[in-house]
């Protein structure tokens, strides 16, 4: 069979013997049905009236509350008229002056965490032209800065020991609404909830917690589950967060299907609606597909996705992306499988969005750096120089140790593979400086790992569109999630 996969800006062909087995999410088996249009805004009210663990925005608000509402970056969800985010805030913003809040008391805070601040025509297509209309000018939109201690504030240590600091915006109100994407995610199985507050709003000090090798390097991180340690930390810390504050998060969380579309709304206490959520999410997110173990993948990986145009050619993102897969895919791989990526690879790094990760790479070829983890050592390093701050604040760059986490997760496709061929690279040296093997063709990377690598007649998984979709968890039809996948079950 032939199937065009993803390539820079376009497509490269592959030719797969016939019997490949191809997925693509939401169209091999399709997601379960959404909210339909019409009847989008008469759930969310449903919802928001009648939330779970805790009562409604009508009786926490009165005239005079400081209210904050923090929505997810650019990285999160569609941006279509329906989306999550442009439907939830204006019926939350409706409950709010319905008990009295007054507009200027309203703050609306874009929680990027350590990824770039997003640009005034980035907000404008999360939240719409209304929306932004209404509260860009007078102020009352603003990106979360890790790094501006005017408007931070340490909580101390969670039990566990890990450093708590928040925005203090978020802290100080009297109401904070986190408007949140259940969506599977490799990182801790599903993003909103906890997640969203613990990685949106926090300093790089907390989200280095768990986001590194000590957490996502453990046996129970791959493949992908809501009962792993990283998923613990994350509900320690937004918890310790709702300790400290006094008061809980009010979250309205939307279960996505691979469109973006809502298929559920879950709003209260985080706590509660976590383990709710789940279950509806778990039955779009990991899908009892194969019916063997997969010897070979396939797939292909363009320019811009996810994170930002270069995420497929910046060789640290390039390896964190196909750690992603193996992440969300290991129940499906065979312990010997190999990866087969189409990549430009060439060498464009995206300087303004990373700065940092030409000096990483350049240092992983150097000074007794044989894998990935070996550069941890630097993370705090990297993290407090000045001039990568800098630019995170205010040149529109992810902040230093954003790369870290990056590269901590990257490690994990070398470590869960045979081998990996990158198809097409421009740059050769790029991809081979991250011990990945290039080819040409798809054909010529195909026959050496059948002759390396691969058994006589390798079962073969195609995955067109994986980076371009709503990402699933493949499972195996007879053993579906191999274990605990999240605290639903």
């Amino acid at each position: 069979m032939q199937l065009d996969l993803e390539y820079g800006n376009g497509f490269l062909k592959a030719n797969l013997p016939d019997n490949t087995d191809v997925f693509i999410p939401g169209e091999t088996i399709p997601d379960p049905a959404f909210i339909p249009e019409d009847k989008l805004k008469e759930a969310y009210l449903q919802s928001l009236h009648n939330p779970i663990g805790m009562p409604p925005l009508s009786q926490l608000a009165h005239k005079g509350s400081k209210c904050v509402i923090v929505f997810p970056d650019r990285v999160k969800g569609g941006e279509q008229a329906s989306s999550h985010r442009k439907m939830s805030i204006p019926l939350v913003l409706e409950e709010l002056y319905a008990a009295g809040v007054q507009k200027k008391d309203v703050l609306l805070i874009c929680s990027n965490g350590l990824h770039s601040k997003n640009t005034e025509k980035e907000i404008r297509g999360i939240l719409g032209q209304a929306l932004f209309d209404e509260f860009w000018y007078s102020g009352q939109i603003i990106n979360h800065d890790s790094e501006d201690w005017d408007h931070l504030i340490d909580l101390g240590t969670t039990e566990a020991g890990d450093p708590v600091i928040m925005n203090k915006y978020v802290y100080e109100a009297d109401v904070a609404v986190l408007i949140g994407h259940v969506q599977g995610n490799p990182y801790g199985g599903y993003s909103g909830g906890y997640k969203h507050c613990t990685t949106g709003i926090t300093h790089w000090r907390s989200i280095a917690s768990h986001h590194t090798p000590k957490v996502m390097h453990k046996q129970e991180f791959v493949p992908v589950s809501g009962s792993n340690a990283m998923r613990t930390k994350f509900d320690e810390i937004g918890m310790h967060m709702e300790k400290r504050m006094g008061k809980k998060f009010f979250c309205c969380d939307a279960v996505l299907d691979t469109k973006a579309r809502q298929i559920a709304i879950y709003s209260g206490y985080a706590a509660q609606i976590e383990p709710q959520s789940w279950k509806i999410a778990d039955k779009r997110t990991y899908v009892p597909f194969a019916q063997k173990k997969y010897d070979l993948m396939v797939f292909g990986m363009p320019q811009s996705f996810h994170y930002g145009d270069g995420m497929g050619t910046n060789p640290i993102m390039l390896m964190q992306a196909l750690s992603a897969q193996v992440i969300r895919h290991k129940r499906v791989m065979s312990d010997r499988c190999v990866i087969i990526c189409s990549s430009v690879c060439s060498g464009y790094f995206h300087d303004e969005l990373w700065p940092y990760t030409r000096e990483l790479y350049d240092a992983f070829g150097r000074d007794y750096m044989n894998t990935l983890p070996d550069l941890d050592r630097y993370g705090e390093y990297y993290a407090t120089n000045a001039e990568y701050i800098r630019k995170y604040r205010f040149a529109g760059a992810f902040h230093p140790f954003h790369g870290f986490s990056m590269m901590s997760c990257g490690h994990l496709a070398e470590s869960n593979t045979a081998a990996i061929y990158i198809v097409g690279a421009r740059d050769t040296g790029i991809a081979r400086g991250m011990g990945l093997k290039t080819r040409a063709t798809f054909d010529e990377a195909l026959a050496d790992a059948q002759k390396k690598y691969l058994p006589q007649n390798p079962a073969i998984l195609a995955l067109p569109k994986t980076f371009t979709t709503g990402a699933v968890h493949l499972c195996l039809k007879n053993d579906p999630y191999g274990g605990t996948i999240s605290k639903a079950l």
